[in-house]
């Protein structure tokens, strides 16, 4: 499973997620404005699948303490290129998120689990990443989820590619969550799709406190072209508009990327 995962990320530019088209920045501004409100910069912070660092910088920036991992080696190195114009050091490291060992016990107040859990497909190993989060945590630390709601994919996939326009697919992704990398109609790779009310359910099996469960980017995504012709005051207005209803539960099924916090 983690070969494909990686392989998947060796061959996609994931540092251009988030910066390409207003439709895909909404999720950075969205996320990093609650990520304001709830945390503190004197926080110790572990992005346990941070990506090419996008969030990590951002909080690095802003003075917290980050240490950033991620099971895809590429992006390890574009973050150590890019710390060689920070003033600050940043501890990294190519980490499978479901084996943290070369953590201790409750070394982190944050951790931000914003990438691996939709690359798990079995419930053993969304458990192991999630028990592995909680074991790096303080008790009254801050455990950072997000995932990718089943009921909103088969619309994206939709309008991008008519191919996934397929009942049979959907009825999987509906009933399993799951699609696989062999499957026949695989538009991307081993993923599994979540759903609001499984989602808290893990976070109170867990004795977690649940404190926000947001939408990252609403339905930019899916108004793409309409979202990028905004003026910038008009897309300032969006996205004031996607920070007031993104706690909605109506929303939350309806986003592409959502995330759930809570306090352990």
């Amino acid at each position: 499973m983690k070969n494909i995962i990686v392989d998947c990320y060796e061959n996609y530019k994931e540092e251009d997620r988030l910066t390409t088209n207003n439709a895909r920045k909404i999720e950075f501004i969205t996320t990093t404005r609650i990520f304001d409100e709830l945390l503190d910069n004197k926080m110790k912070v572990l992005d346990c699948a941070a990506g090419t660092g996008v969030y990590a910088f951002y909080l690095a920036d802003k003075g917290y303490e980050v240490t950033a991992t991620d099971i895809t080696p590429r992006h390890i190195e574009l973050i150590k290129q890019k710390l060689m114009d920070k003033n600050y050091n940043m501890n990294t490291s190519v980490l499978d998120a479901t084996d943290m060992n070369i953590f201790k016990d409750e070394s982190f107040d944050v951790v931000l689990n914003m990438g691996p859990f939709y690359h798990l497909i079995t419930e053993n190993q969304r458990q192991k990443c999630f028990s592995e989060s909680l074991r790096v945590l303080k008790k009254g630390g801050i455990l950072v989820t997000s995932y990718i709601p089943r009921y909103y994919v088969i619309q994206h996939v939709a309008m991008g590619d008519r191919r996934y326009l397929d009942m049979k697919l959907a009825e999987q992704i509906i009933n399993t969550g799951v699609i696989k990398h062999e499957d026949e109609k695989c538009f991307w790779t081993d993923t599994y799709y979540s759903s609001m009310d499984e989602m808290e359910e893990l976070y109170k099996r867990n004795g977690l406190k649940i404190i926000d469960h947001f939408a990252q980017d609403g339905i930019s995504p899916l108004l793409q072209e309409k979202v990028d012709s905004l003026s910038f005051d008009e897309f300032e207005v969006w996205c004031d508009y996607q920070y007031r209803i993104c706690r909605e539960k109506s929303i939350l099924g309806a986003s592409n990327h959502v995330i759930i916090a809570g306090i352990k």
